[in-house]
Parts: structure tokens; sequence; C-alpha cells
């Protein structure tokens, strides 16, 4: 009895999360524009996980030796162009600057954000 509340209430959470983001991708569709969310300080992960799948998306390394990302849980964001609020459109690319979680932001890229 337990086991099927608990699905139950499962299910229930399952598509109250689908209608929501049905709701904010269909407002978002009415004028093509959707607002950019605010990654800084963030996970490159959350990145990947909120914007859609047809965004495009550049990410660079800015510790200044040039690695590669591979690994996104290993990466916070330190740059992000557009800012947060800006309208996005499907033209729009999406550039995100990281570094290592445990590295600072270098001095250059701190002051160039300002």
């Amino acid at each position: 009895m337990k086991r099927r509340a608990v699905v139950g209430a499962g299910a229930v959470l399952a598509l109250a999360a689908v209608a929501v983001t049905s709701t904010e991708e269909a407002a978002a569709a009415d004028d093509g524009t959707r607002p950019v969310p605010d990654f800084l300080g963030r996970g490159l992960w959350r990145v990947f996980t909120r914007l859609d799948r047809r965004t495009r998306l550049d990410v660079h390394d800015v510790s200044g030796r040039d690695r590669r990302v591979i690994w996104p849980p290993r990466w916070r964001v330190v740059t992000q162009y557009p800012a947060a609020g800006t309208g996005l459109d499907r033209r729009t690319t999406v550039m995100i600057g990281v570094v290592r979680k445990g590295e600072s932001c270098p001095p250059r890229v701190r002051m160039a954000r300002r």
C-alpha cells in the first residue's frame, strides 16, 4: 500500500514538472525569445541542463592553460555572454568561460567582467 502511494506521488510530481516546463516553453515560443539564466558561479553541468539542446554553445577554459573541457561536472562558470536576463533566440550563441572547480578566476578575467 505504501509503495503505491509513493509511486503515485512521484508520478504526480513528474507530471507537475512537465506541465511547468511546457508552460515556460509556450510562453517563450510566443515571441521567439527566452531569457538567459544566470550561470555565473555555478557548475558547467547546469548550463547543459538549463539551455535548450538547439542553443549554440561555446565553452572555453579562461585560465590561460588552453585545456579541453571534457567532463562538465568538474568545471565552474566564471563568464557568460550574453548576460543573464537577455533575450535568447535561435541565432544567438551563448559563450561560457570556465575554470576547474577549486581554481580561482584569473585576475584578468575578473577585471574584464566589471
